[in-house]
Formats: C-alpha cells, structure tokens, sequence
C-alpha cells in the first residue's frame, strides 16, 4: 500500500552537465552535454514510480545521482526532508543502507570470482554493525531462499546461474540491508520475456511484504505497466509528461509518450490492426546540442513556430488529465483496444 504521507525521496530541479573540453596541457570548456537537466519528482513508501525513455535520454545518469555514485551540477535531492547532497563520509555510508540498487546487466553485475554467498554477505562487510560475523551465514541463506534460490547453491559461482537467477542474487543483495528504497536501473531488460515476468512478480511481492518503494527505470512501456503506480516520461534528460500509470497509459497527452505507446507490441491481432502508429521524424538531438524551444519539436507531428521559441514547462493545464511538457498536449484514443 502506497503511503500518502510525506515523501521519502523528494527530487527537485536535478542537473547533470558532463563538459566538453578542448586542448591537452590548458583544457578550455567549449560546451557541456545535457545528461539530467531540470529533473524533479517525489517518492512515497510502498510506491513505484517509472521512468521510461529511449536510451540516451538520461535515464541510467539520474540513477547514479539518485545513488550519490556522482556529483549533480545544480539541484536538491532530499531522503524524509534530510538534503542528502550535504552528506559525506560515514552519514553517506550510514544513508547507503536504506536506498540500495539492481543493477542492468546480471551478468557483469556481480563479481565472477567471488561465490553467491560471498556476494550477498558483501554488504555486512561494509557494514558490520548490521550482522554479527556468526550470524551473516544463515541471513545469506534466508536471502537466497526468499527470493526463490536454493539455500544450498550459496557456495557457487555466478556463471553457474542463468541470467533471471543471477537477478534474483543481485535483488538479494540489494535486500541484504533491509533498505526502504530501491533503485532499479532496467533490470530485466537483459532477461527473455518469460523471466522478466518471474523477476517483476518477485519485485511486487518483495514490495507488498515489505513495503519498499522503486523507482523503476526502463525502456519498455508494457513491463513499466505491471509494477509501476506512477510513471515520469524522460526525453533529451527532462520529463515530458507524469501521471499515474492510468492516466500515462489511457490518456497520454504528450506526443512522445503517445507516439511511444503506438510502438508499444500488442498481443491482440485485432488491436493491432486498428491501431495507428506513430512514426516520428529524424533522430534524437544530441544532448549536447538539444534544440531550441521544446526539445521534441524536430520530432513532433505537432509543431508549430512557438515551439521553436518557447520551451514549454511541465505543467498542469487547463482540461489536462495530468502535468505535460507540450504547449498543444491532446488526449488521444487510448492503445490497447479500439474506439
């Protein structure tokens, strides 16, 4: 159940510029890409928030600001009104064992030469005031048996395991801490349809047992539908439109959203045959040179000159279901049945 009360994780105006430098021995800044640039949302317990976009939108930047595993240029991320960008040394290790996370890739995420066992244990290591030493073996053990791994594999060595088990060892992992939040950053994109169903379903009980809150990063729309209460759309490192997951998927109003949801596979072969699909323009923008105006314009069916001036900010507006970014935002037919 979703905890309506204070947010636990408040982002607010959050900016990542890497900058572009010329010249070997006197380096000189010539520009700056556009990772994150003006990010804000909250975070409430027991809830999902995902954020989807194309690859190269910012969405894996934002998780490692949302880590502290690097500096943001501007902006507040605050942890139950604390402002994290203030900690240092032990506070921001002590902050690390509540806001852990999943990593992309299962098969380069965990450390071919060290056992299962080892692994799940590492966080004790780090911080051994959590487990006494006697008692982190049968901690391992209950890890591994909720979330559905055999306790008695603890002595083998990931390249035994298949990619959707090897999850499941880095969602024990990141249990190991009895953290509040965690950040998954696309963990089952790596994974076959199949599995990914067995990975998100773990995460749902995980988070119904023990109350976590996710925010669940990804770039497949129908597996963000399945586990998320509220979903943010990134595009060129800025949300583009946010709502709960009924009003993204039923009444999306911006055309990057709508346009990925007609690209969205559908099952049904009578929905597919009704459905329009939006075929955007062009490439995405470099980050380091994004356009003028909104930043969708050179891909937007529906751009007018404004757009080229004006950059329309993620608001809510009048007769909207939900906060958009686009100055002529329109509801569309929603996807996945017919009119």
């Amino acid at each position: 159940m979703v905890d309506s009360a204070e947010p636990i994780l408040k982002v607010d105006h959050l900016v990542k510029h890497y900058p572009i430098t010329q010249g070997v021995l006197f380096q000189r800044r010539i520009g700056a890409v556009k990772a994150v640039d003006g990010v804000s949302f909250e975070l409430r317990r027991g809830e999902t928030l995902g954020i989807v976009g194309e690859s190269g939108c910012g969405k894996s930047t934002l998780a490692r600001l949302l880590m502290r595993l690097e500096p943001p240029t501007a902006g507040r991320l605050a942890f139950e009104g604390r402002d994290l960008l203030k900690l240092s040394g032990a506070e921001l290790r002590r902050w690390r064992r509540r806001v852990q996370m999943v990593m992309q890739d299962p098969y380069s995420s965990l450390n071919p030469r060290m056992t299962v066992g080892e692994i799940i244990a590492e966080p004790y290591t780090i911080h051994p005031d959590v487990a006494p030493r006697t008692d982190r073996r049968r901690r391992v053990a209950e890890l591994l048996e909720y979330v559905g791994l055999n306790p008695e594999h603890v002595n083998r060595y990931p390249h035994e395991f298949s990619g959707g088990q090897r999850q499941r060892i880095g969602i024990a992992r990141a249990l190991a801490l009895r953290p509040d939040v965690i950040i998954c950053d696309e963990p089952v994109s790596a994974l076959d349809t199949s599995i990914q169903a067995q990975v998100i379903n773990l995460l749902r009980r995980l988070q119904r047992e023990l109350g976590l809150a996710y925010v669940f990063i990804a770039h497949d729309l129908s597996v963000v539908r399945h586990i998320c209460h509220r979903v943010a759309v990134m595009y060129l490192g800025r949300i583009v439109e946010t709502g709960t997951d009924d009003e993204v998927y039923q009444r999306a109003t911006h055309p990057y959203t709508q346009a990925l949801l007609s690209a969205a596979p559908v099952p049904d072969p009578a929905a597919r045959a009704w459905r329009d699909v939006i075929r955007l323009r062009g490439d995405v923008p470099s980050p380091a040179d994004p356009p003028s105006g909104c930043r969708f314009r050179t891909r937007c069916p529906r751009a007018q000159p404004r757009c080229a001036t004006e950059d329309p900010p993620l608001v809510l507006r009048q007769a909207d279901p939900h906060p958009s970014a686009c100055h002529y935002a329109a509801v569309r037919q929603p996807y996945g049945s017919p009119a």
